[in-house]
């Protein structure tokens, strides 16, 4: 029997919360053609000549407000999460790194190859695929293992946006602190929507019909809106609710393009205007905590919500290394090793 491996990978976190961190972390992280979409010039100039001029300094204030006294909080949490996988599956080497700062791809990749292994599996830690996020990451490790030359047994293991082993452990973290008469906001990392269209080969569906996220077609299988959707609507069912006690909406937009709407900012007025005065808000594209729940949503749309009249605001702990959620995760890799097996 080959031995198994498994990179787990986020997207990534400074060093420490200073200007000169955030700057480098930000500088690798949107110079990324796969995340911001535009031609090389372009990007160079708005990412060097705009965004590093101006951004660090204005979010190095709010990694200070989240960090840890172990560091990053995703950094922290993937770190945990790998090592209670460690602990809890036998004859499975684990690692996590981080496709844009430290630990790198290369050093992950490294440490499983000391180890012996000889079949990895490459885990991208969101559940619902996008260019910026899954192919980024993939696209990266490939890179690494080329240069490395090293040619394992190579499984992805893909979205799993709907998989029970997720959504259960979602849906508990939910329900346990969901209040009867809460309004429940699914906020999901947001996307641009040229990155979506993208997926889109059909170029009739994507942004051309009505609520073209919750139609099922061959045209969105990989779309992240859709996937974003397919988990919402697969966790409202499971917690019973109507259409009128949750919304769905995309945090963390940067830059002049267009994204996905509505934005979570706009979502939480039109909300306040509707009359909500509680409101719980869950981010299932987060598996881990970080800057995007803890400060943006935790600390900036809760006094949003409060200075618009709103009484009360829950932001739902993302799974982090909850222990259904990591045996859930366990589970995955295992379905995933299996499956690659009998393929």
């Amino acid at each position: 029997m080959p031995k198994k491996g498994v990179l787990l990978i986020n997207v990534g976190t400074p060093d420490e919360p200073t200007v000169k961190s955030v700057r480098n972390y930000l500088r690798e992280f949107l110079l990324d053609p796969d995340v911001i979409d535009a031609p090389y010039i372009i990007r160079q100039l708005l990412v060097r000549g705009i965004i590093l001029r101006v951004r660090p300094r204005k979010v190095a204030p709010l990694y200070q407000k989240i960090w840890m006294e172990d560091g990053s909080p995703l950094r922290v949490y993937s770190d945990r999460i790998t090592r209670s996988l460690n602990e809890m599956v036998e004859d499975i080497e684990f690692e996590f790194a981080m496709r844009y700062g430290n630990p790198s791809i290369e050093s992950g990749l490294r440490s499983l190859q000391q180890r012996g292994v000889e079949e990895l599996l490459l885990l991208p830690m969101f559940p619902h695929y996008a260019q910026a996020t899954t192919e980024s990451a993939l696209k990266h490790a490939y890179k690494q293992l080329n240069s490395m030359d090293w040619n394992p047994e190579i499984i992805e293991m893909g979205n799993f946006e709907t998989d029970e082993e997720y959504v259960i452990p979602l849906t508990n973290s939910i329900q346990s602190q969901l209040d009867e008469d809460a309004h429940l906001l699914f906020s999901y990392h947001g996307l641009p929507v040229s990155h979506v269209k993208r997926i889109d080969k059909s170029k009739n569906h994507c942004q051309k019909i009505s609520e073209c996220c919750s139609i099922k077609s061959d045209a969105n299988e990989l779309c992240y809106g859709h996937h974003c959707m397919n988990t919402t609507q697969t966790v409202v069912g499971l917690l019973g609710l109507n259409d009128d006690q949750w919304s769905l909406s995309f945090q963390s937009r940067i830059g002049p393009v267009k994204w996905l709407e509505p934005s979570t900012m706009d979502k939480v007025e039109e909300l306040v205007q509707r009359g909500i005065k509680k409101l719980a808000i869950v981010a299932p594209a987060f598996l881990a905590d970080g800057l995007e729940t803890l400060e943006e949503l935790d600390i900036g749309i809760r006094e949003h919500f409060i200075e618009l009249g709103g009484e009360e605001l829950t932001v739902i702990k993302c799974l982090n290394d909850n222990e259904d959620w990591v045996q859930g995760l366990s589970k995955l890799i295992s379905k995933r090793f299996d499956s690659a097996a009998t393929a």
